[in-house]
């Protein structure tokens, strides 16, 4: 199972049926789904995926996936996973809107890495940031990020790909 972790901030929560209704609210965000490099999905679709993770991914145990929770508010979500975009483990991060620019995307990932070394012993994880993503890129760039290559998709929109050692002992600035 997915464990809960907490950092100073963040509880990372394994998500439970009642958490269905913040999951669509957040993925259903225009500017969360601009900054996460897709297309507004329809509700339907993401009501479905939500109860996948319950039902196929939690029991399977085929990554780690969590609600993020501030203060007792549903906040954003976070992944670890294998992905097909890099030879690894990517991290995966959400934040709703009303809680950028307050730190707590640098303390999830954070807490993301921290699980990647100690939980799963991973050497390296990986991110994929799109390029006008310049808040996210800045943040992964002080947190020690280095970018390995572009990623130029079918419409021409440019993703960084990036990767961390998780082998430092504590990740950089903040």
């Amino acid at each position: 199972m997915t464990p809960e972790l907490r950092t100073e901030r963040i509880r990372f929560r394994p998500y439970r049926p009642e958490d269905e209704d913040a999951f669509v609210g957040l993925l259903r965000d225009e500017e969360v789904c601009r900054w996460m490099g897709q297309e507004l999905i329809p509700e339907a679709d993401i009501r479905t995926l939500f109860r996948a993770i319950l039902t196929e991914v939690y029991p399977t145990r085929r990554f780690d996936v969590w609600g993020l929770w501030h203060e007792g508010a549903y906040v954003g979500h976070a992944e670890v996973k294998k992905t097909g975009n890099v030879d690894g483990h990517e991290l995966v991060t959400a934040l709703a809107p009303p809680y950028w620019g307050r730190g707590l995307g640098t303390e999830v990932v954070r807490g993301l890495l921290r699980h990647a070394a100690g939980d799963l012993g991973l050497k390296e994880a990986y991110g994929m940031v799109g390029a006008e993503n310049t808040a996210s890129l800045a943040m992964c760039h002080r947190l020690g990020f280095r970018h390995l290559r572009d990623v130029v998709g079918d419409d021409g929109s440019v993703t960084k790909m990036l990767v961390i050692s998780t082998t430092d002992p504590e990740p950089r600035g903040g």
